[in-house]
């Protein structure tokens, strides 16, 4: 077991060098901790995870996504192909994360697998990208449309933008002071906004079925009329509709807090995205009882001209569950976030001090505060459009890598124990689809903004050969670390996974 200076020996103890003089026991109502241990809890069970990936996939996506994905498909036929083949691709994506999971039962996802197939250095370039760029630039877009739909129950004068970033940063910090507090009040709260926005998706659908019994299906009847046929245009499409489904992931970044992850982790993941993927398909029918392709397309905001065709004068339900919805996928993208930066400092592939838990409530403080500081920023600085591209290629660069590990282990260690063994077709199909939805947008528009995050992912080589392979610190970086334990109450977790 690996220690650190910094090590906490039981809740009493001081800390070594005086970093904490004193930490007090926990009240007697809350879990005892173990003498010798400060660890995250296991405090997921089966429909906590199942309600933690539906709440973090349904959040912002699937009410502003439709105009992007109908945008590039260019008919209703195709572009609900494309919402159902993306589920699929996210279902299959995550029954190869089921494999790794199960067989690796460490928080980090792609991190941890990355890592422990290909090295240090690949699972560093991926902590950097995660921690730097992808998740803050997630957590950032699903806060800007909390705030955008937050500023359409106001009339705004001058600049509207100012109070629609005023209100990301709200829900951001109130769900940074949350996830610090306690890991179990999180998960509540995801329950609670899983089942509203669920609910609301409902009334989306109940809404739309109504309309089609009224003869409201001219729209649906084009079927594929001007369909697009570029392959490299539909791509795009697809990075639409599978940022709306983002977050198929998100349960095997907690793998440490979940019961009985053997278990749980591929029912949780097959349950929830074959639920998403209904719900989805048919919140897309939907729409387009009560808008025209053209309607659909000149919206901002899709659900809000949708109530004011159905819900009328009871429209102001739709901006209300909107912000319900990505106020529960930011708390699950935030939660999840928290612990692949948590994982990466435990490794020492970050700062160590970003792997410090809180001495009582035993959640990765400084983990939560640094990624939603950095979202923040993004909030401040970015627009939703190009806080997508960013994320959609960055992010299957790393997915595909990830994909490819199951066949590695395969080779590897063809006898390491696999509660779940995926079918091997599927991550062989997953890593050509990654490689296409990453080369195709290059192929037929060379944006500047694939350059830049091409190279962002091998900037991180810059920090990783002085501070990661050579272990250079910083001089003033240990007095650095002492000065936020003392301010934030936090100890090196006991318990290193090699």
């Amino acid at each position: 077991m690996k220690k650190s200076k910094y090590e906490l020996g039981s809740p009493e103890q001081k800390v070594e060098n005086g970093v904490l003089d004193h930490v007090e026991k926990p009240p007697e109502d809350e879990p005892e901790i173990e003498e010798g241990k400060m660890e995250l809890r296991r405090e997921l069970g089966l429909f906590g995870g199942i309600s933690f990936i539906v709440g973090c996939i349904v959040g912002s996506g699937i009410f502003v996504s439709p105009k992007g994905v109908l945008d590039g498909t260019g008919s209703v036929g195709l572009s609900l192909i494309v919402w159902a083949g993306s589920g699929l691709i996210s279902l299959c994506g995550s029954l190869c994360y089921c494999e790794l999971g199960t067989m690796i039962p460490k928080s980090g996802a792609e991190y941890s697998y990355l890592r422990s197939a290909f090295g240090d250095y690949v699972g560093y370039l991926n902590i950097w990208v995660a921690t730097i760029l992808t998740r803050p630039a997630s957590l950032a877009i699903m806060s800007l449309t909390f705030g955008a739909y937050f500023s359409t129950l106001f009339e705004n004068c001058g600049q509207p933008e100012i109070p629609t970033k005023i209100a990301a940063i709200v829900c951001l910090v109130t769900i940074m002071l949350l996830n610090c507090y306690s890991t179990k009040l999180a998960a509540r709260l995801q329950i609670i906004t899983t089942v509203a926005k669920v609910a609301a998706l409902f009334v989306i659908i109940i809404g739309g079925i109504y309309k089609m019994a009224l003869g409201n299906t001219d729209v649906l009847a084009t079927g594929f009329d001007e369909s697009t046929t570029e392959p490299s245009t539909i791509a795009l499409s697809f990075y639409d509709a599978l940022w709306a489904y983002d977050g198929w992931n998100n349960l095997n970044f907690v793998t440490e807090e979940l019961k009985n992850p053997a278990v749980n982790l591929p029912r949780a993941n097959i349950l929830s995205i074959i639920i998403v993927i209904i719900i989805y398909c048919m919140t897309n029918v939907c729409y387009l009882t009560a808008m025209t392709k053209a309607e659909l397309l000149a919206s901002d905001a899709v659900a809000m001209l949708w109530g004011d065709r159905v819900l009328m004068s009871a429209a102001i339900i739709m901006p209300l569950s909107v912000m319900i919805s990505t106020l529960g996928s930011t708390n699950a993208s935030a939660f999840s976030g928290g612990r692949s930066t948590f994982a990466a400092a435990r490794d020492e592939n970050l700062p160590e001090v970003l792997c410090f838990i809180h001495v009582r409530q035993l959640t990765p403080l400084t983990s939560m505060v640094f990624t939603l500081l950095i979202a923040i920023i993004f909030v401040l600085v970015g627009d939703i459009s190009s806080l997508i591209d960013f994320f959609s290629f960055s992010a299957w660069v790393f997915y595909g890598l990830t994909f490819s590990t199951v066949l590695y282990f395969r080779w590897k260690k063809p006898n390491d124990p696999r509660p779940y063994r995926v079918p091997l077709v599927i991550p062989i199909v997953m890593i050509l689809i990654s490689i296409y939805l990453v080369i195709a947008p290059i192929v037929q528009d060379p944006r500047i903004e694939f350059l830049y995050a091409t190279i962002f992912i091998f900037g991180g080589t810059i920090f990783y050969i002085p501070f990661v392979h050579f272990k250079k610190k910083a001089p003033f970086f240990d007095h650095v670390t002492t000065l936020l334990q003392l301010i934030f109450e936090v100890v090196p977790p006991s318990k290193y996974v090699d």
